[in-house]
């Protein structure tokens, strides 16, 4: 009878954990494979210079293309700032200014997948961005903040900068932290 019962309860912890692990390998395997759609549906719309789906059911679409090589990253920025689209990559904030055009630019990513090399980011590195149209432009990272999420607020700037936003802290397991960890950056001119 107590074998039976340990049995029972070994299964049902090892399925349980079984599940917890999986679903915590999910969020970030769907972000990697995400990425090869988006560098396919990227190099698609700089060739035809039109909006492409990374997949058909999409209500995104990449507009720019974010590198840091200190930190060998290259990712592809979608439209939009829905859980959703940042299941999947970066997203840009609209009536922020595009990536890469003049004006204050807005780009937000999940701290745990595509956005977690933010901690990294220290001042004077440097922010590539390549948007749809237009050469590259580049940022210099001018300062790191926490701010609280109900206090943040953005203005419109005719300088030419760059936000990158995710949330805070980075090692926590809390899924909707009070906390906004924001990179500031400056075009290089």
């Amino acid at each position: 009878m107590k074998t039976g019962l340990l049995r029972i309860i070994v299964f049902v912890l090892l399925a349980g954990g079984s599940f917890l692990l999986a679903d915590g390998c999910w969020i970030r395997t769907k972000a990697v494979l995400a990425q090869i759609l988006l560098q396919h549906a990227w190099e698609q719309t700089l060739a035809s210079g039109e909006q492409t789906k990374p997949w058909p059911w999409a209500d995104t679409w990449p507009v720019a293309r974010l590198q840091v090589e200190r930190l060998g990253v290259d990712l592809i920025v979608l439209e939009g700032e829905s859980g959703e689209v940042l299941a999947f990559g970066p997203g840009h904030l609209p009536g922020s200014s595009d990536p890469g055009s003049n004006g204050h630019c807005i780009l937000a990513g999940h701290r745990d997948t595509n956005f977690q090399f933010l901690q990294d980011l220290r001042k004077d590195d440097i922010v590539t961005i390549q948007p749809v149209i237009g050469g590259l432009q580049k940022y210099r990272v001018m300062e790191n903040v926490i701010h609280k999420a109900e206090d943040l607020y953005f203005q419109e700037s005719d300088a030419s900068s760059l936000t990158l936003l995710t949330c805070y802290p980075f090692d926590t397991l809390r899924s909707n932290t009070p906390f906004r960890y924001l990179v500031f950056a400056e075009r290089e001119v």
